[in-house]
């Protein structure tokens, strides 16, 4: 009941999120004539931004790309650096090892927003462009997390005899190794999604990926800040959305995995306390019975 609790609860803070930047922009009409900046009422509800627009209408229009591009960029991440790490985790040859971890190290040693600046001097990305320039970022200490992780459960005596007995590097590494590390992973993962969104609102107000002026929920923090206290459903309403993504990611990865791995598995029927009592009545009867016919 607990994980199911959990569970609903991380579904139900997700959703929000989820559903305005699904179908935000389905119920968002028309812009329209922009008021004053920072003012509240006449009309707008949330009050207005920092340009005079409608912070409701904003809100709808901003989930989209923050929710799609931060997702990607994790999850392009993951899928790059899930098999480096297990690879070099698995594999016995020192050379093999080198070669997929230090050009990671190289990129390690570059800050991440320095990174992202170095190739948008280059060429001007887009949104797909930000989510693979945030994903490579990402990369190389996501990498480093699933070696780590998987070298120290690689190192069971399970892994050993499965290798002795001749099974494929996929079972080992995805069937026993992946599974061991889920819980790291899941941790992660949301810490990770985190740092993405971190990632993309700085390059966003720095004016990478999306316009300074975007209808964006990490450029409305960023841009509507200055007016806080002034009129903070600017900058508080869209903060809240990206705190309940990142904390409903957490909670259903913790739920998942309770659910899937965390609980004990029965192999058999619960013995009744009476069942030890009434073998050890047994065996003395039997040896009683030993003794008489010996007599």
């Amino acid at each position: 009941m607990k994980g199911v609790s959990r569970f609903a609860l991380g579904a139900a803070v997700i959703g929000v999120p989820l559903v305005l930047a699904l179908l935000g922009p389905l119920f968002a009409g028309e812009p329209g004539p922009r008021a004053v900046s920072f003012t509240l009422g006449d009309g707008h509800w949330l009050g207005t931004d920092f340009v005079g627009r409608d912070v409701w209408q904003q809100v709808l229009h901003g989930g989209r790309p923050v929710v799609v591009t931060a997702l990607a960029a994790t999850a392009l991440a993951y899928l790059v650096a899930l098999p480096i790490g297990l690879i070099s985790a698995l594999t016995h040859r020192s050379w093999l090892e080198e070669l997929l971890m230090r050009p990671l190290d190289v990129l390690l040693a570059v800050p991440s927003l320095l990174l992202i600046l170095l190739v948008a001097s280059v060429f001007e990305p887009g949104a797909v462009g930000l989510a693979l320039l945030v994903a490579l970022a990402n990369i190389p200490d996501a990498a480093r997390i699933v070696r780590a992780a998987a070298a120290d459960a690689a190192a069971r005596p399970a892994v050993e005899a499965l290798r002795m007995q001749g099974e494929t590097w996929w079972r080992m590494a995805v069937g026993h190794v992946g599974r061991a590390i889920l819980r790291t992973l899941a941790a992660d993962a949301g810490i990770r999604l985190t740092g993405v969104l971190y990632l993309v609102a700085t390059a966003a107000f720095l004016g990478v990926g999306v316009a300074p002026d975007a209808a964006d929920w990490a450029v409305m923090v960023d841009r509507n800040r200055t007016g806080l206290f002034v009129q903070p459903w600017a900058v508080v309403v869209p903060a809240l959305l990206i705190v309940a993504l990142t904390t409903g990611s957490n909670l259903l990865f913790d739920a998942a995995l309770d659910r899937r791995i965390g609980s004990p598995r029965r192999t058999g029927s619960p013995r009744r306390p009476g069942n030890l009592g009434d073998s050890r009545r047994t065996g003395d009867s039997r040896r009683t019975g030993e003794k008489e016919r010996q007599e």
